[in-house]
């Protein structure tokens, strides 16, 4: 309902999509269905195109979980897992809490009881503001309630039940079937008082059976509207569902395939589709669900898939006289536990440029909507990116006393020679700072008139392109012309494998080093003086 589509929705996207997965996936417990980030970002797309409750909208929910695992399987055959590293974690962490805010904003008009909607926070809290007279007496006690409850639940209820003396993992069973004795309470209520009829708005008539299968019709302007939203669906999907993988995974030694992930998660959504279901991923509760129950293999999710199916068949009719308000509190409780202010403190005091990140991309969710949040996010790590390694750390080495170790004259007290300039850049080399590292090797060069040689420290440079190739030749020429020796030391050999194929190192008036203790040793004949270790 999170995604604006009628209840059972929800189950036919539970049935075969697990199943896919547990033929597909590699994970042996991660369980696959629908999210509530992935439920969110459904209506915001699809609600772009359709109203909510009408076919054109479930259609086009199911279009797009058929472009999402479309996408996913692609990138899983042609292995483009890496593309998932573009979410930086602070993005991602941003994104999660930015999300868990606003699901909960948008549930607050079913506790309430009143009208509303929108897909950011202005367009949510704006006309419910206006509406505070009109709140449901009733519907907002048993929301306040759920809510009160559940939290103590989640909170006190396995110490209170360990302290009366029942067994831990009994009152860890009890404590996780809360939300399940809340909506047994809350129907029982709602049918033995008719708060139906007191305005209070109920699930209502759930259609029992099984989902229809095939295609649904759709238009080529629906899926070319459909495709940014469907991509940033699979990404974040892919990424949340990796992630709950791997962590259950190495709890027991094991490993999943981040490819394959691809190609399960994508056959996952593909069967969603087919089966009028909408995108799914891992997620990180049932998952950890289905790990402490312990699930040794994929076939616990084709059982779940067995078990969901035939509550389609025989339950659905008891969830008729479901208040909404209990499934908003049973929404708000599960959000709330993802939004990390925490790591919003820790990422600022580390890292301004991380946190810059961080911040635009909940404040654009919350503001503008997920998808944008999404872009925003990505688009100010990589500019960011490009920016801190645009003027890498570039360091003065010089020789550790009694030792082959060359370390940072302004951090160690080394020596040095007056004729001899080692440099040690901190950066692999590429078009946006090839032109940096000239500029500082010149004003090096310029401050320093008894330079006879320069030595290019090469151990951190794990690549150099064609921009920063041209640089090198740059650098080369200009210290030829200037009378003094250009080196490079300690250069790995997937980069010296690139440098071979070219006729830059025919051109280098110096020469290659393989250590730099080699190099300093070799252009100062025999080592450096002992009086020119300078003062830390």
């Amino acid at each position: 309902m999170l995604a604006g589509l009628p209840a059972e929705i929800g189950l036919y996207a539970s049935i075969l999509p697990l199943v896919a997965y547990a033929i597909f996936g590699t994970s042996r417990t991660l369980a696959v269905g629908p999210v509530a980030i992935v439920s969110l970002m459904t209506a915001s797309a699809v609600g772009e195109f359709a109203a909510g409750g009408t076919l054109d909208y479930l259609t086009a929910a199911t279009v797009l979980a058929l472009l999402s695992g479309g996408m996913l399987v692609l990138m899983g055959i042609f292995r483009l897992g890496f593309l998932a590293n573009f979410l930086s974690h602070p993005v991602i962490s941003g994104f999660i809490t930015a999300s868990g805010l606003l699901i909960a904003a948008s549930q607050l008009r079913h506790i309430l009881g009143v009208p509303g909607g929108g897909n950011t926070v202005p367009e949510i809290v704006g006309p419910l503001s206006g509406q505070l007279t009109a709140i449901n007496p009733v519907t907002f006690a048993i929301g306040t309630g759920v809510l009160s409850f559940l939290f103590f639940a989640r909170k006190h209820l396995k110490p209170l039940l360990v302290a009366i003396r029942i067994p831990v993992r009994p009152a860890d069973m009890m404590t996780k079937a809360a939300p399940i004795l809340a909506v047994g309470v809350t129907v029982a209520l709602a049918t033995g008082l008719n708060l139906g009829a007191r305005g209070v708005a109920l699930v209502g008539e759930i259609p029992q059976g099984l989902p229809t299968f095939g295609v649904p019709a759709f238009s080529v302007d629906l899926v070319s509207a459909l495709l940014v939203p469907a991509f940033l669906i699979s990404v974040v999907g892919f990424v949340e569902s990796v992630s709950v993988g791997q962590t259950l995974a190495a709890k027991r030694r094991q490993r999943i395939d981040p490819d394959q992930e691809l190609i399960g998660l994508g056959a996952a959504n593909i069967a969603a589709g087919l089966s009028s279901g909408y995108p799914v991923t891992g997620g990180f509760a049932r998952s950890v669900v289905n790990f402490d129950a312990g699930a040794q293999t994929p076939a616990a999710g084709v059982f779940t898939a067995i078990g969901i199916a035939l509550a389609a068949l025989f339950l659905t009719p008891l969830l008729a006289s479901l208040p909404q308000a209990t499934l908003a509190a049973t929404i708000i409780v599960a959000v709330l536990s993802l939004v990390d202010f925490g790591a919003v403190r820790r990422v600022f005091a580390y890292s301004k440029s991380d946190f810059a990140a961080m911040a635009a991309t909940i404040l654009v969710t919350l503001g503008w909507g997920v998808e944008l949040g999404v872009i925003a996010g990505v688009a100010l790590s990589l500019l960011l990116h490009l920016y801190r390694t645009s003027k890498p750390h570039i360091a003065i080495v010089g020789q550790v006393p009694g030792t082959e170790h060359y370390r940072n004259v302004e951090r160690h007290p080394v020596l040095t020679a007056p004729e001899l300039l080692s440099i040690r850049v901190d950066e692999s080399l590429y078009f946006a700072n090839s032109r940096f590292l000239e500029d500082t090797i010149a004003a090096y060069i310029a401050e320093r008139p008894d330079v006879r040689h320069v030595i290019l420290m090469c151990s951190a440079v794990n690549a150099i392109d064609a921009s920063a190739l041209e640089s090198l030749e740059e650098i080369n020429r200009r210290l030829t012309d200037a009378g003094i020796g250009f080196h490079l030391s300690e250069v790995k050999g997937p980069v010296m494998d690139r440098l071979e194929i070219t006729r830059f190192l025919q051109h280098l008036n110096g020469n290659v080093f393989l250590s730099q203790h080699e190099a300093v040793n070799t252009l100062t004949s025999g080592g450096l003086p002992a009086m020119s270790v300078p003062k830390p």
